[in-house]
């Protein structure tokens, strides 16, 4: 075993950790992907602070921590924090057998991990709008034979009936469509930014009586193209009533009443909990 072996299932155990997750095969997941293989060649750019500096060498035993690596960075993208998806994994709970939905994959390492997750019998289609991100993504995920990577935008994009939606770039308020492809009990993870300077993360979870919301910790993506800006109608919130957003509505089935924290156009949130009364 070499030491970079031995990196990543430390690594491995200290993302299962993070993901607080009583599901083993994330741990496994997190130790059988190899990070490396959707990096390109190293040495490689990590991101600290206000700035990018290469690794020493192309020793992977570097990427094996919770650092950002870039991918493009005249556009900002880099490969995620792993720490930040492991917490997003262990929320969404990817169980096998399950369809997922990938929106905004990058080079496939967090879709890879994905596909781990819904084995067997599960399946996961991933988008990734930039052309040069998604051919490296296909073919680095070229031996999971339960992956589709489509070049193309998500928003405009018909989406396939979903048990999990896992959004890696920050919208305003997430498409109608998106919500109306999610499966009874189907889950959403996305970073809702509806203002410049609010940055969440949200859960939501399809329910009998609609969709289920959580805002649960801070995050921070790159935009989604055609979905990161409302129209001069919508409802910003503050940051104070989108923490107390526990609910999402389409405007066809409820109009916005009271509770609402913020609207978007035929999407908005409310403080209203799903089954329960006002807030």
């Amino acid at each position: 075993m070499t030491g970079s072996d031995d990196a990543r299932k430390f690594y491995a155990k200290l993302m299962a950790a993070h993901a607080r997750s009583a599901d083993p095969r994330i741990e496994e997941a997190f130790a059988s992907v190899p990070r490396e293989a959707f990096l390109g060649p190293g040495p490689w750019t990590v991101f600290a602070g206000d700035g990018g500096f290469k690794t020493p060498t192309a020793d992977p035993s570097y990427i094996y921590q919770n650092v950002l690596v870039v991918l493009d960075a005249d556009k900002g993208i880099n490969n995620g924090e792993p720490l930040l998806h492991a917490m997003w994994i262990g929320k969404v709970q990817p169980k096998p057998g399950e369809a997922v939905t990938h929106i905004g994959a990058g080079t496939g390492y967090y879709t890879a991990l994905l596909a781990k997750l819904v084995e067997p019998g599960g399946s996961v289609t991933a988008f990734e709008i930039e052309a040069d991100l998604a051919e490296r993504a296909s073919q680095n995920l070229a031996a999971y034979g339960n992956v589709k990577v489509i070049q193309g935008n998500a928003v405009t994009s018909l989406l396939r009936p979903s048990d999990i939606i896992y959004v890696n770039a920050g919208v305003a308020a997430p498409p109608a469509a998106w919500l109306r492809a999610l499966k009874p009990g189907g889950r959403m993870i996305f970073p809702w930014r509806p203002a410049e300077r609010i940055g969440l993360a949200v859960i939501v979870t399809r329910m009998a009586g609609g969709f289920a919301c959580q805002p649960f910790m801070g995050s921070w993506f790159i935009p989604c193209v055609g979905a990161w800006v409302g129209g001069p109608e919508a409802k910003v919130p503050t940051r104070e009533r989108a923490v107390r957003t526990r609910s999402i509505w389409l405007s066809e089935d409820k109009v916005p009443d009271r509770t609402a924290t913020a609207v978007f156009g035929d999407v908005w949130f409310s403080s209203r909990i799903i089954g329960g009364g006002k807030r």
